[in-house]
């Protein structure tokens, strides 16, 4: 199939090639696009997993935080005033996710 890639055949073109005979029709495609879950909000609840002295001396040394998504390299910057805002204003247990997902929902007012 890789090879079928690089000549540029498509989805559908490999399946009809490898299912030759067998009555293949395909039902619908989808066009794939990148998705990534990833936010601002999960930046805050890392920190409020880390204990509060190593955030404390990153915020003394670097004066902000910088994380960079691995998957879709989204980079999120924030200062002081707005993790000791997040984390202080932060309710229930970061390691819990029913918790977590319950807070995000109450601050987007769902």
């Amino acid at each position: 199939p890789t090879k079928l890639m690089l000549e540029g055949k498509t989805a559908v073109d490999i399946a009809s090639i490898l299912l030759d005979g067998l009555g293949m029709e395909p039902l619908g495609q989808l066009e794939p696009k990148p998705k990534c879950p990833c936010s601002s909000e999960k930046l805050v609840r890392s920190l409020r997993l880390l204990p509060r002295e190593e955030v404390d001396t990153i915020l003394r040394e670097e004066g902000k935080v910088e994380a960079r998504c691995e998957f879709c390299g989204t980079v999120y910057r924030m200062g002081k005033e707005e993790i000791e805002k997040n984390v202080l204003e932060a309710t229930g247990d970061a390691s819990n996710d029913s918790d977590w997902e319950k807070e995000i929902e109450d601050k987007s007012g769902n």
